[in-house]
């Protein structure tokens, strides 16, 4: 059976070569001034936004596999599945930083917190398969709503971006908000 460090090791980098990545798309202002930071700020705002989500995403996949003593094939695959949307960050950060208010941006930054979320939901049902359902994984996620509804609260923004994008933008920043604070479930098992 194989360990959970590997996979630790190796997703800790991806996650911390994205964070690189966004920062370095930071541009630095035209002047000295205060005022010359008014142009930069819908792309600190998706900076800072995004960088909460990969904070998230880092302390809720560490606190996993705190909980999890082995992984398998299918877990390898499905941690990837999640890594590959996070790498998708970088890119949707950076087009939403540069067309704050424009519909597709907004509504694609959505798509791929959405498919990060799925991602994310496979791959600790499929952890759940592997420990079992009586093992601390299992139990501290036997009922996930809170991923679910995340689910389903991006898939209303998406389709609000459509309409109107800053609306989109509020129920993401409220989703950060409600993710912000650790999952607890997985602390209260280990």
């Amino acid at each position: 059976m194989m360990t959970t460090s590997r996979l630790e090791a190796f997703s800790d980098g991806v996650l911390a070569i994205v964070i690189t990545i966004m920062v370095l798309e930071l541009k630095l202002p035209h002047g000295d001034s205060l005022k010359d930071l008014q142009p930069l700020i819908p792309t600190i705002i998706s900076y800072l936004l995004s960088f909460i989500f990969v904070g998230v995403y880092w302390n809720n996949h560490h606190h996993l596999w705190q909980a999890a003593e082995h992984v398998n094939g299918r877990i390898l695959w499905a941690n990837l599945h999640l890594l590959f949307w996070i790498s998708l960050f970088p890119f949707t950060t950076g087009w939403l930083g540069e067309n704050f208010n424009s519909t597709i941006p907004v509504a694609l930054y959505g798509l791929v917190l959405f498919m990060a979320s799925l991602a994310w939901y496979i791959l600790t049902k499929l952890v759940i398969k592997h420990e079992g359902i009586d093992s601390p994984v299992g139990i501290a996620f036997k009922n996930d709503y809170k991923t679910v509804a995340t689910m389903v609260i991006y898939a209303l923004a998406i389709a609000a971006a459509f309409y109107e994008p800053w609306i989109s933008m509020a129920i993401y920043a409220l989703v950060a908000a409600l993710w912000v604070v650790p999952d607890k479930r997985i602390e209260k098992m280990i």
